[in-house]
């Protein structure tokens, strides 16, 4: 009689330092290949805590000299008060309890919390390390996460999306004395969020799926110091949408060989629903490739094509060409040439668009770009922060448009000389960048005038940042200035209204004592001093009813 241990599995997904790009530890994960275990083991301690024991013998299989990572149920530990058989397996298996971390896993709702919490405390006195596993997309509470006082905590990749809330739980991984890291990563995007957010760790597709065979490579992308990761934005896909080459599902794989022999220009062919829904791509070459074998046509020619293709990647008709590139870089590499489905609100195809396409498009942009930056701060400047404040205004977004200076800029030029002034708005800049790494926009627009473009949230950060820092320039103290105006959707028509808005904010900034901010909101009245006191300011010449310079 079969066991289900014949049918199991294990797969190995590395954990990779995202400040050195190595692998730091391998996750170990259940691949049975028939039934589900992982929902029996849900519900059964005692299978649960064999699985992990089985997770661990088959790492040691592999001979593998990192750190392991092994999946249990928050359940488990409560009902068993430990897992006394993994302690002996480890030491059986020549490791050591603290190279391997135990990814708590929920539900937690149910589970009693204070034997939990027990058990968490007798496998740490063993030496084992403890990691709280799927933070924000599963039910642990922030108290008992608090109380579990982990090694490691593993974000949902699902929260890049809210900056705000990864970095609240840096904030308090630092006070637990706990590490971050983030799960799911599949994009690059996703993961240069990831560094700005301040996680140590990651894992996902991105770096290397779970495979059999412990991976020995893993793909890091690279990120220049001081290389913050841009917002999504950039041009539209509708920009690069052409024709596409479709069929019904039910189309042979003898009819997809006539249309693509009969037209050499195109790279692929959708198979849509009677709705018009891409179903399956597929890909010219590797087609035709399958079709031209030995046997090649007989075995295919009368079946359906549907066998042949693969799901299709597919992005909205708003979105942006960065979008798609996301869409891209998802999944194996051997797909980075297929055409990306371009589908209505319905889903139904519109088009298709081709990557080399969007490839030489946002090169030409980048090139564009590079050719606008101040040559003192390598910022951009006026023209890509209005360009983007006119895409959020027309996309129904809420920002904040904040413009900062430095204060008696020209005394400082004329007191220190010219090039520590350039030392100084070049420091500004630098901690402007970092402030807002990941999460906002920083334009240069020349002398000592900065733009930055930001949600809400992110102001806290920025302010303190820059306006706590101690600035000097030829041994003389230096104060800076900050103005937002927060446009929330329909508050401003264009870059031009959120200028005029700022105008006044600018003004009130610069006759406040010390560094000041001030803050408004777009079509009310009067605004808020969050920064710097009034009194008899020093007149700024020049500066005080001057629209910003953009």
């Amino acid at each position: 009689m079969h066991s289900w241990t014949d049918t199991l599995r294990f797969a190995f997904q590395p954990v990779v330092n995202l400040r050195t790009g190595a692998v730091a530890a391998l996750e170990i994960l259940a691949r049975p290949e028939t039934g589900d275990i992982l929902a029996e083991a849900r519900r059964d301690p005692e299978l649960d805590a064999r699985l992990t024991v089985l997770a661990l013998r088959a790492a040691a299989r592999k001979e593998t000299l990192l750190p392991l990572h092994l999946n249990v149920f928050a359940a488990t530990l409560a009902d068993l008060g430990g897992l006394t058989c993994l302690h002996d397996a480890v030491r059986a298996a020549g490791r050591m309890p603290w190279e391997v971390t135990l990814d708590i896993v929920p539900p937690c709702t149910h589970v009693p919390h204070q034997a939990l919490l027990e058990a968490v405390a007798a496998l740490r006195g063993q030496g084992f390390r403890i990691s709280a596993d799927g933070i924000g997309d599963g039910d642990l509470p922030l108290r008992l996460l608090t109380d579990l006082s982990p090694d490691l905590v593993k974000l949902d990749a699902s929260l890049l999306a809210r900056p705000a809330a990864v970095r609240a739980m840096r904030t308090l991984c630092e006070e637990l004395g706990a590490l971050v890291a983030v799960e799911g990563v599949e994009t690059e995007l996703q993961c240069a969020a990831a560094m700005a957010a301040g996680a140590q760790l990651a894992q996902g597709e991105l770096f290397a799926p779970p495979a059999r065979i412990p991976a020995a490579d893993v793909y890091v992308p690279p990120l220049a110091p001081g290389v913050v990761a841009l917002p999504r934005s950039g041009p539209s896909v509708r920009e690069f949408v052409r024709p596409a080459a479709v069929l019904p599902l039910t189309a042979s794989a003898g009819q997809v060989r006539a249309l693509l022999t009969g037209s050499p220009d195109v790279s692929g062919v959708l198979l849509v629903d009677p709705s018009g829904r891409p179903v399956r791509s597929v890909h010219r070459s590797r087609f035709l490739l399958s079709m031209s074998g030995r046997y090649g046509h007989a075995l295919y020619a009368d079946r359906p094509a549907f066998k042949l293709g693969d799901a299709p990647r597919t992005v909205g008709a708003d979105a942006t060409a960065w979008e798609v590139l996301d869409v891209v870089a998802v999944g194996g590499r051997d797909r980075t040439s297929d055409d990306v489905a371009v589908i209505d609100g319905h889903g139904r195809c519109v088009g298709v668009v081709r990557l080399a396409d969007l490839v030489r498009a946002l090169a030409e942009s980048r090139v564009e770009e590079a050719a606008g930056l101040n040559p003192l701060t390598r910022l951009p400047g006026s023209d890509t922060i209005v360009g983007e404040v006119d895409r959020r205004i027309s996309d129904g977004r809420s920002f904040a448009l904040s413009w900062l200076d430095i204060d008696d800029f020209k005394q400082v030029n004329d007191g220190a000389g010219f090039a520590a002034g350039d030392e100084l708005i070049r420091a500004v800049g630098s901690a402007l960048q970092q402030a807002v790494a990941g999460h906002a926009r920083v334009g240069h627009i020349g002398g000592d005038d900065f733009l930055v473009l930001a949600d809400e949230e992110a102001l806290g950060p920025l302010a303190a940042a820059v306006l706590d820092a101690a600035w000097a320039a030829g041994g003389r103290p230096v104060t800076l200035s900050l103005a937002t105006v927060v446009c929330d959707p329909g508050s401003v028509s264009d870059h031009h209204q959120a200028a005029a808005q700022l105008a006044p904010l600018k003004k009130a900034a610069k006759a406040l004592n010390g560094a000041s901010w001030v803050l408004g909101r777009a079509g009310f009245p009067g605004h808020e001093v969050r920064r710097g006191s009034p009194g008899a300011a020093p007149a700024q010449a020049g500066y005080a009813a001057a629209e910003p310079r953009w």
